[in-house]
């Protein structure tokens, strides 16, 4: 068993926490192998769109133009590509959750695109963290994964 996760990677803290939470999912698949793999596949501006056939989860940093998100709006920039592979033909029924991170310095804008993208494509959003994550989230969301494999 394997759980996908498609990603957008700008300054490479996305793709540095994809690629610990590959590690942490081998070595826990070693351990025990009920236990899922992770399987990555990176969403670029260089990306051939295809229709996905199996479910997957979409990992998203923030990149806003600004805006307070609240009274004068947000504008997602930089990780378009991404939300455009989800809408591309029917992908977007098999996103089964969004994963967000960001710079808890922009306070209420924190993973705004990852919620923004749960909304837009009716999925939940399963969790976050900040930049590159630590160990600890790593681990959490291994088991946020792990949980929604197992429904």
């Amino acid at each position: 068993m394997s759980i996908r996760i498609l990603f957008f990677s700008v300054s490479g803290n996305t793709r540095a926490f994809v690629k610990k939470l590959q590690a942490h999912g081998a070595s826990q698949h070693l351990l025990t192998p009920a236990n899922p793999l992770i399987e990555l596949k990176e969403i670029n501006d260089q990306s051939h769109f295809e229709a996905e056939m199996s479910p997957f989860v979409a990992f998203v940093p923030t990149y806003l133009d600004g805006g307070n998100g609240v009274d004068n709006g947000t504008n997602e920039i930089m990780t378009n590509t991404l939300g455009e592979y989800i809408e591309y033909q029917d992908n977007r029924r098999k996103c089964i959750g969004v994963v967000g991170s960001g710079n808890k310095n922009f306070n209420w804008q924190y993973c705004l695109t990852a919620k923004q993208y749960a909304e837009k494509f009716d999925c939940p959003f399963l969790a976050d963290y900040e930049l590159r994550g630590t160990q600890a989230d790593v681990e959490t969301i291994y088991g946020i994964l792990q949980d929604l494999v197992k429904k």
